[in-house]
């Protein structure tokens, strides 16, 4: 290796710091940039110069106003460029595609949900739709970079395809190369819990740093895994599937045609066929509405019957789920996220109750929840994060040119992208 490669590289690596910083920090001091990186004031100052000059970062006074490049003012904040470039994010779940045009900041420029029968659709209408949402969302608005799309559903471990989803009978869906043939830029496809785990990571690095983990209780039932810092995946999928982790052998049906799944007894469509007094065999339902699950909620806590019973036993699946993954990894932050969180003061005193009977849950008392109801803003969120790092680290961190990471089609210029307003 020669010694200009390595000055390239070093060079690279530290833009790559510099940037990272800027936006794990929102607007720090090139002072508090030397702290998180540990590179000297010497080296921030050259390299933030040249990120200003090439329009990646701008100078902010500390009320967020933009201020004029000058020397002399070491404590001026140091700001992403919202006009540097645009990401686009998609997420297709149940019946629904939501997309969201975000700039270099993370801030939404445009956002439009679509409704889709995502059950009756063909593998060529459903790409279609998919392709068509996007090109309406961003007409007239510039151009992007990167896509990022969240699916429900089991990507593989590339980032590619859909290999299989409750909202469609289709499998191995080509969503990544369709969108890329279609715009010409470099796309990933992600499961939504890991997007979400993704979010939490960037939105509350104090709870959620290293270890943790984003259980999705909805419909169904997902999780994102970050262990050592990274997403958790399988050598050919994304792996992580905890509401398809058995709970009980042979027992309830559950959406993925198995039998005895953790979702068998947790999701909302088995809460509710146990609740309504259904055989644990019957094919479960497609959807049931928010209002339904919060009238069976409150019939739980009002008296003894199906409906507490059912909830009890939902619990019961999540805590002993969480005690065998905690025998593995040890305990570590949960956040519980979706429709489910509204019942979650009735599947608490479950799950810890189950959590104890584990090699596991040894210091349940110890283990803490946090619930969040809203998990679509969270998933487009980890989407956007994923997209924006891979351009820091790919794009900006190279500096200006062509980089060699975009397919041909997607050798565009950069085109600004103003916030609307």
């Amino acid at each position: 290796m020669t010694a200009g490669i390595r000055h390239d590289e070093m060079r690279k690596r530290n833009r790559a710091l510099v940037i990272a910083a800027v936006r794990q920090s929102d607007q720090p001091s090139r002072t508090e940039i030397a702290k998180l990186t540990g590179l000297s004031h010497s080296t921030i100052s050259t390299i933030s110069a040249g990120l200003i000059a090439e329009g990646t970062m701008r100078e902010v006074e500390q009320d967020g106003d933009t201020a004029p490049t000058r020397r002399g003012r070491p404590q001026v904040a140091l700001s992403l460029n919202p006009d540097a470039a645009s990401v686009a994010c998609l997420y297709l779940s149940f019946n629904s595609l939501s997309v969201v045009l975000a700039d270099y900041r993370g801030d939404v420029i445009n956002q439009r949900t679509h409704r889709l029968d995502t059950l009756a659709m063909s593998r060529q209408d459903l790409l279609e739709a998919t392709i068509a949402a996007l090109q309406d969302l961003t007409r007239d608005r510039g151009e992007f970079l990167r896509i990022s799309c969240a699916v429900q559903g089991i990507t593989d471990s590339a980032g590619r395809e859909l290999l299989w989803s409750p909202i469609t009978p289709l499998s191995h869906l080509p969503v990544g190369a369709a969108l890329e043939d279609a715009f010409g830029v470099p796309t990933t496809v992600q499961n939504d819990s890991n997007m979400m785990a993704e979010a939490l990571r960037w939105l509350n690095p104090k709870r959620y740093s290293d270890n943790f983990i984003a259980i999705l209780l909805s419909h169904g039932i997902g999780m994102g895994l970050m262990l050592n810092g990274k997403m958790f995946s399988g050598t050919r999928s994304s792996a992580g599937e905890f509401g398809h982790m058995i709970h009980k052998p042979g027992g309830a049906l559950c959406r993925c045609g198995r039998m005895g799944c953790i979702e068998a007894y947790a999701g909302n469509y088995a809460i509710w066929r146990r609740a309504s007094g259904r055989s644990p065999e019957e094919r479960p339902v497609a959807d049931i509405e928010a209002g339904e699950m919060e009238k069976l909620a409150q019939r739980a806590r009002c008296e003894e019957g199906p409906a507490r019973q059912a909830f009890r036993e939902a619990g019961r699946a999540i805590g002993f789920g969480l005690g065998n993954l905690f025998a593995l990894i040890d305990p570590a932050p949960v956040a519980i996220i979706g429709q489910g969180t509204a019942a979650f003061d009735i599947l608490e005193p479950e799950i810890r109750s189950a959590l104890a009977e584990t090699a596991g849950g040894q210091h349940a008392e110890a283990i803490s929840f946090e619930t969040m109801p809203r998990a679509r803003p969270l998933i487009l969120h980890g989407a956007a994060m994923t997209a924006l790092t891979d351009l820091d680290r790919h794009v900006f961190a190279g500096g200006p040119g062509v980089r060699s990471d975009e397919p041909a089609k997607g050798r565009r210029k950069m085109a600004l992208v103003s916030s609307p307003g």
